[in-house]
Parts: C-alpha cells; sequence; structure tokens
C-alpha cells in the first residue's frame, strides 16, 4: 500500500495525535534534559540544522544539542575516524560528545525536540531518517527514492542493526519501507523501536 490519499492522511492524524501527546506527556523529562545541558557546557539547549525532507524540501531539523559548541566546525579532522560504510559519518566515542550529550544519544533522548518537528509536518513518527544537503549531494539515483516520503523519528534499519549497517542497506530497508508501507508496518516498528532504544543496539 502506497502512502497517499486516505492513508496519508490517517497516517498524518495519528503522528499529529500522538507527537502533541508525547510533548505533553514527556515535558517533565524535556525540562530536566534542557536543565541538565545548560549546567554542564555552554550555548542553546535546542540544535537547530538543516535536513532534508519529503521531495527533496529543506527545513530546520531540532535535537537537543550533545555537543561542544562549534562540534560542527571540527567535522572535517574527524572524517578519517568514520565507522560507517557510506556517506553517513558515525563514530562511537566522537570527542565533540558532552557527557549529559553521550548519555542522551545512547538513548536516543536528543531526538524527542523531533516531536515538534512531526507536530508542523515536516516529519512523521515513521520514514526515512532525514538525510544532511551536504549527504544528499552525494546520493546516486537510486538513493533518491528515499525522499519520497516523509523522514521519521524512526524507520526500519533503526530497529535493525541502527549504526552498525552499511548505508546503501539502510537505504535498501528505506526503500522496502515506502514500497511495502502498512500502518501494520508502522505499529511494529514503533513496537520495536523501545527495546531497541533501552539497550542503546546500535547506537553512537
Amino acid at each position: 500500500m502506497s502512502i497517499r490519499g486516505t492513508s496519508l492522511l490517517v497516517k498524518r492524524a495519528i503522528d499529529v495525535t500522538a507527537s502533541a501527546f508525547g510533548l505533553l506527556f514527556l515535558a517533565p523529562l524535556i525540562l530536566l534534559v534542557a536543565i541538565a545541558i545548560r549546567l554542564e557546557s555552554p550555548g542553546p539547549v535546542l540544535f537547530r540544522q538543516r535536513r532534508v525532507g519529503k521531495e527533496g524540501r529543506a527545513f530546520t531539523c531540532y535535537k537537543f544539542r550533545s555537543m561542544w559548541q562549534g562540534a560542527e566546525e571540527q567535522a572535517e579532522q574527524l572524517t578519517d575516524f568514520n565507522e560507517t560504510r557510506g556517506i553517513t559519518f558515525k563514530m562511537r566515542n566522537d570527542p565533540r560528545l558532552t557527557r549529559v550529550g553521550r548519555l542522551i544519544r545512547r538513548t536516543s533522548i536528543d531526538e524527542l525536540p523531533q516531536l515538534y518537528n512531526i507536530l508542523r509536518g515536516e516529519m512523521s513518527l515513521v520514514g526515512p531518517r532525514p538525510p544532511l544537503p551536504s549527504e544528499v549531494e552525494r546520493y546516486e539515483d537510486w538513493h533518491r527514492k528515499r525522499l519520497e516520503v516523509a523522514p521519521g523519528l524512526t524507520c526500519l534499519w533503526q530497529v535493525m542493526g541502527r549504526s552498525l549497517l552499511p548505508f546503501d542497506e539502510m537505504v535498501m530497508l528505506d526503500i522496502y519501507y515506502i514500497e511495502n508501507w502498512s500502518l501494520g508496518l508502522d505499529f511494529r516498528i514503533l513496537l520495536r523501536t523501545i527495546p531497541t532504544v533501552i539497550f542503546g543496539t546500535g547506537a553512537y
């Protein structure tokens, strides 16, 4: 079943309801994390970054700041330490992470502000993770199929290995999700996300 028409409306209704409830229910945790970030290191609580969404439209993606201020400027110096195969950058012991940042990365708490992106319609609960513009510039033609739907807070490859998977395999799983989408598939991915987050499987 493709994600369009009535299916898209139902998916969007679930996204709005769940993200609004999540922001309300998780407000105490969000506040505690914000205070911890502010107390540990100077800089904003939220990290704003341009990402690419559905049909290649750019938007501002929100996360809790998990790194020291100015960390993005150091990215090129760490290129040789990339531990993933493909165009994405992942590093287990990234020296730019703060102590609080390492914890919220490990538990995916740093992604909670993206509930606001979902509420705004820029993201969905489930869908391919939103790439950086610099990553999209390096896409092969077949990679671009993952941009046909709204990016998600969680996705199929996040519950099947996360950062342990090579990039091309991540994209193949995204395409499988798009071509075989159903509300049931979304529900199964959300359920499998819970233990993945709790145990930190493949997170770094």
